[in-house]
């Protein structure tokens, strides 16, 4: 494979104070772990490892008959309420002769009583090869309970990426839910169990051990492709004076495949025109949930309607090009393995129009 150019950028500083949160209380699975320390003894043999590099992202495409969306206005609640936000990030790392190399990372933010704190669970570096793609998969089948994932279908790199990265996110959100209550606690993505994201059961026992804590999950998306009568839902509500939210009352359908367990709203917290979707707990009475959000507003940062807790969520996860370098220096030492940059095939064959996914 090809190298392609390190799409990431130095983020801001931020001075913390230290956090009071320690990874043992999150419980992390023995089994994830060992994992990975298990699938970097096959770099033993290994003699070297080219630098690779990828950036992926996925949308969610629904569409459904739905009642015209509804404006609720907000106000700012200050009333205390400790915010938290959690992401996780993962990146290819190296290819080897026999496999490829990633890591997964994950942050926690907080804040309460004017302080953030932060924690880091990572990198986990994997090495994915064909002989334990079989055990990575059956880990998956486990945890995800993919009916339509058969024995004999063999998973790409991408799709194990996903998985784990997937797989690694929900462990650190049910941990966070059983550790926590009287709390808001704010997503990356959607509320949906997915043919290729999370299990009913493991998204409902999450959402169950949130409310029996008096906890609140919103889950804020940054992109969407939904759209009501042609026009994407998140430009529905530009024209209207923040901070407002838009009800999409009945948006979605569930099939056999994919079930839906949030309200879906449309958030315009700021002053910028930025909207984000915005899925609430449909458990959850709609006067709560509204009530959720306005505490929100009034105890976490908003910039381009965006809650700052969960804007360093995403940056304290995020590898760095410093990051990656060192995580390929560690490996490269722990195997004895030669570091090499493979040639750009695209540049070498188009010159400087060799642009594209690899240039």
């Amino acid at each position: 494979m090809v190298n392609a150019q390190l799409p990431i950028t130095t983020p801001p500083k931020y001075n913390f104070p230290l956090p009071s949160m320690h990874a043992e209380n999150l419980q992390l699975p023995k089994q994830f772990v060992e994992l990975s320390l298990r699938s970097l003894k096959k770099l033993e043999n290994t003699q070297q490892m080219s630098k690779r590099n990828s950036e992926n992202s996925s949308l969610i495409n629904e569409n459904s008959k739905i009642d015209f969306p509804r404006l609720i206005r907000l106000k700012p609640n200050q009333t205390s309420t400790p915010v938290m936000a959690i992401d996780v990030s993962s990146i290819k790392i190296g290819e080897t002769e026999t496999g490829l190399l990633l890591a997964i990372r994950g942050a926690i933010i907080w804040k309460h009583a004017n302080r953030y704190q932060y924690l880091r669970i990572g990198p986990f570096p994997f090495h994915i090869y064909e002989e334990n793609k079989n055990l990575i998969s059956s880990i998956l089948r486990n945890h995800s309970q993919l009916a339509q994932f058969q024995d004999f279908t063999i998973p790409n790199s991408f799709y194990i990426q996903s998985r784990l990265t997937a797989i690694f996110e929900r462990w650190i959100q049910t941990s966070i839910n059983q550790i926590t209550n009287n709390s808001l606690i704010l997503f990356d993505g959607s509320l949906a169990s997915g043919s290729f994201e999370h299990s009913l059961e493991s998204i409902t026992q999450m959402l169950r051990t949130a409310r029996s804590n008096q906890n609140i999950i919103l889950a804020f998306s940054k992109m969407t492709r939904l759209v009501f009568r042609g026009q994407r839902l998140t430009d529905l509500i530009l024209k209207h004076p923040p901070p407002c939210l838009l009800k999409m009352a009945n948006y979605f359908t569930n099939t056999r495949l994919t079930h839906f367990f949030g309200s879906v709203y449309v958030a315009k917290l700021s002053g910028a025109n930025y909207a984000f979707r915005l899925d609430i707990d449909n458990a959850i009475p709609e006067i709560k949930a509204i009530e959720a959000v306005k505490k929100l507003l009034g105890n976490d940062l908003i910039l381009q309607s965006y809650p700052e807790t969960l804007r360093l969520a995403h940056i304290y996860s995020t590898f760095t090009a410093a990051e990656v370098l060192g995580i390929q220096r560690w490996i490269s030492q722990e195997a004895d393995l030669r570091i090499i940059t493979k040639p750009n095939l695209r540049r070498l064959l188009f010159g400087r129009f060799g642009k594209g996914p690899e240039g």
